[in-house]
């Protein structure tokens, strides 16, 4: 390139500034980027707080983590008008979320009911009519997508695509260590029931502490359940222990399938469970 057609120092002062969010939001994603680190190995508080935080950041109706399982994407983690949707499961392949995975580009939908990209059903069963679609990469891998949703069409600008790309490096990283760390065997033996594999009691009120945290900060609702087994000593006296070991094992594996992937299932005593539940919103629900 000649040296007349190099653009002038303005004009790249200019494309830069074009690129960058407000200082106020700045300011909202550093002090995000805050919360996000002092949440540190906790997975699911990782991904709870970001749907809370990027929905405030860019005024969205909703914003949902989505992870890759197989040929489906599945909801973990979800605020507004989809916090009623956590374990929603929809197939890779025509779908936006699916779509960004593969390319590993943010994507945006100005209309749901005329983008052939999206899965339509889908979007009506959230309520979406736009969003954008932001890949969670950290290094070489895609660890799922944070998409912030809104219920009109065109809700979103460039400056939303912008915000989410400076937050997505970050929570890419967060949520890569939190996932690695929580499948390592050392972690897993220091922090899980012996019999059942469940986390256990000091594991559950450090998770205890944390729901407490976001779901003050969220105003969102926090559900508990403290449950026992009737009748373990009967069975322990009639057919011996390790009858009863079998009894607590299926009991915790019942209560672990039928559980939503942002909930925790501890054993907490002998024959004592209990149940954390973000983003409940009645007894009935619980």
């Amino acid at each position: 390139m000649c040296a007349g057609n190099l653009p002038s120092e303005r004009t790249l002062q200019r494309a830069f500034n074009d690129s960058v969010p407000c200082s106020e939001t700045l300011l909202a994603i550093v002090r995000a980027q805050t919360e996000i680190a002092k949440l540190g190995l906790d997975l699911g508080g990782v991904m709870s707080f970001v749907t809370e935080r990027v929905q405030q950041l860019t005024h969205a109706d909703g914003a949902v983590v989505e992870l890759a399982e197989g040929d489906e994407m599945v909801y973990c983690a979800s605020s507004g008008i989809a916090a009623t949707l956590l374990g929603l499961r929809l197939k890779r392949n025509g779908s936006l979320s699916g779509l960004c995975v593969e390319s590993g580009e943010i994507l945006r939908c100005l209309d749901s009911e005329i983008d052939p990209r999206v899965d339509r059903e889908a979007c009506r069963r959230v309520g979406l009519r736009s969003m954008i679609v932001t890949p969670l990469r950290h290094v070489d891998t895609t660890v799922g997508v944070l998409k912030v949703v809104g219920a009109a069409p065109g809700a979103f600008t460039d400056d939303d695509i912008r915000s989410l790309e400076l937050m997505s490096e970050l929570i890419a990283a967060a949520m890569f260590h939190a996932a690695k760390h929580e499948t390592s065997e050392l972690y897993l033996l220091a922090t899980r029931d012996a019999l059942t594999g469940l986390p256990d009691r000091a594991l559950f009120y450090d998770r205890l502490r944390q729901a407490i945290q976001l779901a003050q900060r969220s105003l969102e609702p926090l559900g508990i359940l403290n449950l026992d087994l009737n009748d373990l000593k009967p069975i322990n006296d009639r057919y011996g222990h390790r009858a009863g070991d079998a009894a607590i094992k299926v009991a915790a594996d019942r209560m672990n399938r039928t559980a939503r992937r942002s909930d925790t299932v501890a054993r907490v005593g002998g024959d004592e469970f209990a149940v954390i539940l973000p983003g409940i919103h009645s007894k009935a629900d619980a």
